[in-house]
């Protein structure tokens, strides 16, 4: 990560820790730009989204955050409750049942 990538993350943080979630979600979107493989900065753009109430939004940056971190059980969690407020309950517990499974130890992806 680039100095100048690392600053602007943590003033999203702050941004997102002072309740200023339009101006987190402008910065994360920045991040992705900067790095479209910046896992995390996916994940907090899709948790600032939903704050928002925009969970439409949302889905993608979270999806993107899965395909990052197929083995990261909180990456699925976190799609499964975007899916879920944006009233897609098969898609939430298919999300919800890969969670799951890497709870028990198991893996989504044999390769990541």
């Amino acid at each position: 990560m680039t100095p100048e990538l690392d600053a602007l993350f943590d003033d999203a943080n702050g941004d997102l820790a002072l309740g200023d979630l339009d101006v987190a979600v402008e910065k994360y979107r920045h991040c992705t730009e900067l790095d479209p493989d910046f896992a995390d900065a996916w994940h907090a753009l899709a948790m600032a989204l939903m704050k928002l109430g925009r969970h439409a939004e949302a889905i993608p940056a979270a999806l993107r955050h899965t395909e990052l971190r197929p083995n990261d059980q909180l990456a699925w969690s976190s799609l499964s409750i975007c899916y879920v407020k944006n009233h897609q309950i098969p898609e939430a517990e298919a999300a919800g049942a890969k969670a799951r499974i890497l709870s028990w130890g198991g893996k989504i992806r044999k390769d990541a």
